[in-house]
């Protein structure tokens, strides 16, 4: 029987194939050329308190269509000019109901970095993220085998990209260790039933190296949910839903911002 995951990876595929048709990786690689250089995400992420990585999010599998988002690059910036840290930008097209334009129209936008969130199974994905600005690409350790997980951090880096490895099990997080991941999100969704459970960060965190940096992602509704998070070692959070769906976008990201310099969220960092 098929997961979520699974039927959303098929998809993936097929639109993957359809862009390969009409532009090379070849071609690709001469857009990197022209692009400028990616920044990077550790020395925010290393810095005391919890960084808030916002998203742009219209839809998803599990509870459809969030906001209409005409203008992701107007959303990004209200997200900046809140104090986020990075701004994720959710590029699958059939469950989430996104692009790569809206990737090419945050970085026109925003001067922070940004995250390529999607279903990546293939370097060509990585080369596409870098060439429409990215930053950083989500890397989801449910969708890849051991060999492909290795692979594909090792491109992302050497193309200028930093991944942000997914997990959301215990065997995923020794997984993604192994695979030399230095960046991990923590799921508490699950990619199979769509449920979220806050206790899989709590209970997954203290597996991770402590050389790594911990990012936090769903189930953050306000304050206190980012405040638990940090207080289980989280030194980032990852937000979308609530964000979208809130009447002022700035407004919700100041305060979470402000929740995440407490001084009772630094690790003694």
């Amino acid at each position: 029987m098929s997961s979520v995951l699974d039927e959303i990876i098929v998809g993936v595929r097929e639109d993957l194939a359809l862009r390969q048709e009409k532009v090379s990786i070849d071609d690709l690689k001469s857009q990197v050329e022209k692009v400028a250089k990616a920044i990077d995400p550790y020395p925010i992420f290393d810095e005391a308190g919890v960084a808030v990585i916002a998203e742009v999010k219209r839809s998803s599998p599990s509870k459809g269509d969030l906001s209409e988002i005409t203008d992701p690059a107007f959303l990004a910036k209200e997200y900046e000019a809140g104090g986020a840290s990075c701004i994720s930008v959710l590029t699958e097209e059939r469950r989430f109901k996104g692009s790569l334009a809206d990737l090419a129209a945050v970085r026109k936008a925003v001067e922070i970095p940004m995250l390529r969130k999607d279903f990546i199974v293939s370097s060509y994905q990585l080369w596409e993220a870098r060439a429409y600005g990215a930053d950083l690409a989500l890397l989801i350790v449910a969708a890849l085998n051991q060999e492909a997980l290795v692979s594909l951090i090792e491109r992302s880096k050497s193309i200028g990209l930093t991944p942000l490895v997914e997990v959301h099990t215990e065997e995923e997080v020794k997984r993604a260790a192994d695979a030399g991941a230095k960046l991990i999100g923590i799921n508490a969704r699950n990619l199979k039933t769509l449920e979220v459970d806050r206790n899989t960060f709590i209970k997954l965190a203290p597996l991770v190296p402590s050389e790594c940096i911990l990012v936090a992602e769903s189930g953050v509704r306000d304050k206190h949910d980012l405040i638990t998070y940090a207080n289980a070692g989280a030194h980032a959070v990852l937000v979308g839903e609530s964000l979208v769906v809130h009447k002022d976008p700035r407004a919700a990201v100041h305060e979470l911002v402000t929740a995440g310099a407490h001084p009772a969220t630094n690790h003694g960092r």
